[in-house]
């Protein structure tokens, strides 16, 4: 009798294993035809404290930032991730962003030390709410690690929209980032703990 009860069981964790890889299966695909619904997350007008520019893309990221600046979004900005935290810094400069309101976290390689690394220059500053600038397909992933990591504080998302639209993707390379983050959102999920929900 004890037997027939741990098959059963055995076959329904098993069926539902089956059922939750046919979902995974059947949803890939329309993933890949719309990321802009599962990879971006805007949070629209908002203010915060601090804007927090991540490393990578070109130069869109901190011309949004600078942008977000100039509209009043927050008085302080923090440029993160090795290498790219100088690139920013001169970028933000260069659009009227003034030296002494720039911080800069340099150590970062990765979108999980972005936001383990920054949290304490952040707290040094004060920061409660912060606004976090990045590309629109890599929006969720990067919202997802602050949260993770200091769910005592409240974070945005304002993204660019570099490469938006469909017919941009070829010749931005972003249908290769595109996939490369679904990815990476899987093994941030596995690897760390951090969901994308």
């Amino acid at each position: 009798m004890m037997k027939s009860h741990r098959w059963r069981r055995a076959l329904r964790c098993l069926g539902l294993t089956a059922a939750v890889g046919l979902g995974l299966f059947l949803l890939a695909p329309a993933a890949l035809f719309f990321p802009h619904q599962v990879l971006n997350r805007d949070s629209g007008e908002v203010h915060a404290d601090v804007l927090v520019v991540l490393g990578g893309g070109m130069r869109e990221r901190p011309e949004r930032a600078a942008e977000l600046f100039h509209a009043g979004a927050a008085p302080r900005v923090l440029c993160t991730g090795f290498g790219d935290d100088r690139l920013n810094r001169a970028c933000l400069i260069s659009h009227g962003v003034p030296a002494d309101v720039i911080t800069l976290e340099s150590e970062s390689r990765s979108t999980r030390d972005n936001a383990r690394f920054s949290l304490p220059l952040l707290r040094a500053l004060g920061a409660r709410r912060i606004i976090i600038v990045t590309s629109w397909y890599h929006s969720r992933r990067a919202l997802a690690c602050f949260e993770h990591y200091a769910p005592d504080l409240t974070f945005y998302s304002r993204p660019t929209y570099y490469g938006y639209p469909p017919a941009e993707w070829g010749q931005h390379g972003i249908r290769d980032y595109i996939k490369a983050e679904y990815v990476k959102m899987l093994g941030y999920w596995l690897c760390y703990g951090i969901g994308p929900l």
